[in-house]
């Protein structure tokens, strides 16, 4: 019992030093948040999403402007800008020797005998996404060994 109690009285702690680095408004407005439901918090969230014209969905947001800055990374390199350094590989066709591809496939990518074959057999399909250059040049070179065939975008 007194692990648990020490642990709380750890997390109590952590959660008292934050509040103190945080101003009277700040922290009023954080006690009266914590009161709040889940189904409370949502209504929330929409609201000032609504008043400030902005989005909470951070992770989403994030996403986005990522792959945007890919395609600007492809348009620079064409007219002499930045260098793409992310790639997606992209298994086309197993060829004839479609087992050793299932091979090779579970070597680079860790995955399990099903979902190789799955992988392989639903080609055209992308084995990894931001990759190096590096080691997209090696998944193509092995794969290609293999007999399948390969595209870097």
């Amino acid at each position: 019992m007194t692990t648990k109690t020490a642990v709380a009285e750890q997390v109590e702690a952590k959660a008292e030093k934050k509040s103190a680095d945080v101003s009277g408004k700040l922290s009023k407005i954080l006690e009266a948040i914590e009161q709040l439901t889940v189904l409370e918090l949502s209504q929330l969230v929409k609201a000032l999403e609504e008043k400030f014209g902005v989005s909470a969905q951070a992770a989403v947001a994030v996403a986005v402007p990522a792959g945007a800055a890919a395609g600007g990374a492809q348009a620079g390199a064409a007219g002499g800008g930045e260098e793409k350094t992310t790639f997606q590989v992209v298994l086309t066709s197993a060829g004839d020797k479609k087992i050793q591809v299932i091979k090779e496939i579970r070597t680079v990518t860790n995955l399990g005998l099903k979902e190789a074959k799955d992988l392989v057999e639903s080609a055209p399909k992308m084995i990894k996404d931001n990759a190096t250059k590096e080691e997209a040049a090696k998944m193509k070179q092995v794969l290609e060994a293999a007999g399948g065939k390969v595209e870097i975008k």
